[in-house]
């Protein structure tokens, strides 16, 4: 996942503040009847409103210290034009803050946090700051006064949020408002489950696709974006290795009207420019980007949906290398992901195991012409209990259109196969997560595969990796499940003779039958002492 440098943190993937269980606790308390996936609007919106005031306000402070100091060049001697000088927009746009107009500043909102017109000033607000901002025009929560959300509590969640400091220079170096947003965003997919998961992908699996791929520079895309995920990462990788925001340009769009906001949202905050169309948009009956051609596609499309609508796109012109069946898209997303994809361009991808084997309708036959193209670059299986939205296995596909174009070994006619299923740790009773060291090994297993410079040599690990040939995968019938070619883990002789390692298993064996026999002895006189014997 390339070189960077060490912390006491690097096998935490969720968010590492310290505070955000806490808001988040706090949070849910005051939550009462609503369902999670409408309180997930009422507090996101919030936080982001509360972050860009604190920006507001942090570069309006400044600003007017430098107006008040008789020895910079700015010095203002009129303290009523000082204030005026302080709200000029341009001030603002300069350093890419938000305007934030008086009535929209969370200073006004937290101090008639307890009037009954909260939600009122609340949606005014989002209104205002749209009208300021068009970037924004559309993207804001603005149901706040509706009824059913009740008041008084409104007022405690905006005193709670009224808590936390998201602005100051060291508060967006470290990402502090994003990294809440995040914690939130998994909060909210746990709470809801299935239907949660859908906008929300687990962080060390959009690490892991990140690190995969590397989009260092080009047209990154993703069809199906939920909440943005993948783009965030995206961003944060290419900083990461010293390269500029402006390397990478990001398309999407989301076919939910309420997680496209969720991803407008998670953009904003970070100032991430992304083109996710005009509005919220199926990809397969109307794709927003139809002669898009990307570099890097990143995506976690929804598992076995059989409700695509493929029965009205049998002839569809992405179908190049078979007709998806109608009652599942998982093949419909692999062809729609190679269609725009340029002509040295890798795609990523999360699917169910059974896109791998399976042989349902035309699924084999589509399967096997895309292993014939030679466009199947590397599987990965993944853990189960790492997604919040299913408990089903899945697995990682890499499609690259051009395996010559590896930056130091050709790989035509081979892919790399990586079991990952034994790797992760638990972090409650239901959820997996990779470590940090976990991603690091598969991602630069792929890169030494591929020839990337500084991954290393590559060498088949048995029950880990392999490099297959073409004529493998013809062999076991064009099935890419990894476990099928990565053989059995080597065991490492301890060296301990067969007679001594005996000896030890079978003297710990008698001292085990013997505590046994014990425990029985007890647990009999027990209960004859309450007054139950058995028959003898």
């Amino acid at each position: 996942m390339g070189k960077k440098k060490s912390d006491k943190n690097t096998d935490k993937n969720g968010a590492t503040l310290g505070f955000e269980a806490k808001l988040y606790q706090a949070a849910d308390k005051l939550r009462n009847n609503m369902d999670a996936a409408e309180y997930k609007h009422v507090v996101l919106g919030l936080i982001f409103l509360k972050y860009i005031s604190d920006a507001f306000e942090e570069k309006r402070d400044s600003l007017l210290k430098e107006f008040a100091n008789p020895q910079s060049e700015f010095y203002i001697k009129d303290e009523t034009i000082r204030a005026q000088s302080a709200e000029d927009k341009d001030e603002y746009r300069a350093e890419n803050i938000f305007d934030v107009p008086k009535e929209a500043r969370w200073s006004y909102l937290q101090a008639n946090a307890k009037q009954p017109q909260i939600g009122t000033l609340i949606d005014n607000a989002m209104h205002a700051i749209e009208q300021e901002n068009s970037q924004l025009k559309g993207v804001l929560p603005k149901n706040y006064a509706r009824p059913e959300l009740d008041k008084r509590q409104l007022g405690e969640l905006v005193d709670l949020i009224g808590t936390i400091g998201l602005g100051g220079k060291e508060s967006r170096s470290k990402d502090i408002l994003g990294r809440v947003y995040e914690y939130f965003l998994a909060q909210f997919a746990s709470a809801e489950g299935k239907r949660g998961g859908q906008f929300y992908t687990p962080r060390c699996v959009v690490q892991l696709l990140v690190g995969m791929l590397a989009p260092y520079k080009g047209r990154v895309y993703d069809p199906c974006c939920g909440s943005g995920g993948m783009f965030v990462q995206s961003e944060a990788f290419v900083e990461e290795h010293g390269g500029q925001r402006d390397d990478i340009s990001i398309f999407g769009q989301e076919s939910n009207p309420t997680t496209r906001q969720l991803a407008l949202m998670n953009l904003a905050i970070r100032r991430i420019e992304a083109n996710l169309g005009w509005e919220h948009a199926d990809s397969f009956h109307h794709d927003l980007h139809p002669d898009l051609k990307v570099d890097y596609i990143l995506a976690n499309p929804p598992f076995n949906s059989s409700d695509w609508g493929g029965d009205r796109l049998r002839e569809d012109k992405r179908w190049v290398y078979g007709t998806p069946p109608p009652g599942n898209a998982n093949f419909a997303w692999v062809q729609h992901f190679i269609y725009h994809l340029a002509p040295n361009g890798v795609a990523g991808f999360v699917l169910a195991n059974g896109s791998m084997s399976s042989n349902t309708a035309t699924e084999g036959e589509i399967r096997k012409k895309i292993l014939e193209a030679d466009l199947v670059d590397c599987m990965v299986a993944l853990p189960g209990q790492l997604f919040y939205s299913t408990s089903i296995p899945v697995c990682l596909w890499f499609i690259a259109r051009n395996k010559e174009n590896h930056q130091y070994r050709k790989r035509t006619g081979e892919t790399l196969f990586i079991d990952a299923r034994r790797l992760g740790k638990m972090i409650d009773r239901v959820h997996r997560e990779l470590t940090h060291s976990e991603m690091t090994r598969i991602a630069e297993t792929y890169h030494a595969w591929r020839g990337d410079g500084g991954a290393g040599e590559y060498a088949d690990t048995p029950g880990f990796c392999k490099n297959a040939t073409f004529e493998e995968i013809q062999e076991q019938n064009y099935v890419l499940t990894p476990g099928r070619y990565v053989g059995i883990e080597d065991i490492k002789d301890d060296e301990i003779p067969f007679e001594e390692q005996m000896t030890q298993l079978s003297t710990k064996l008698h001292e085990q039958l013997a505590e046994s026999e014990r425990l029985g002895t007890t647990i009999k006189k027990n209960l004859e002492a309450l007054g139950y014997r058995g028959e003898e």
